[in-house]
């Protein structure tokens, strides 16, 4: 099995979308109890509007998975709009 390792940023347009950062707890607390997961990170940077994110999966199956549950969460549609520079490796 290959690992699958994700890196970028979320890149919000304004405090609206920053203010999505309510539910990251919660969005955090679920990716790291998935089957899979080895690691998942989501940080502020220097800049408010910008977040850096870093996933680590065991497999494609536990990332295609979490994908799968993202796309239907409340995480998943409060950052819907949100722009994902993302990078991802393992696939």
């Amino acid at each position: 099995m290959t690992d699958v390792y994700l890196s970028g940023q979320l890149v919000c347009r304004d405090n609206d979308d920053v203010a999505v950062v309510q539910h990251l707890a919660v969005h955090i607390a679920q990716t790291c109890a998935e089957v899979g997961c080895v690691s998942f990170r989501v940080s502020p940077t220097d800049d408010p509007l910008v977040w850096h994110v870093d996933e680590l999966f065991r497999d494609a199956t536990a990332f295609r998975a979490h994908q799968a549950r993202v796309a239907g969460s409340k995480w998943g549609r409060v950052t819907d709009g949100i722009e994902r520079r993302y990078k991802i490796e393992g696939l």
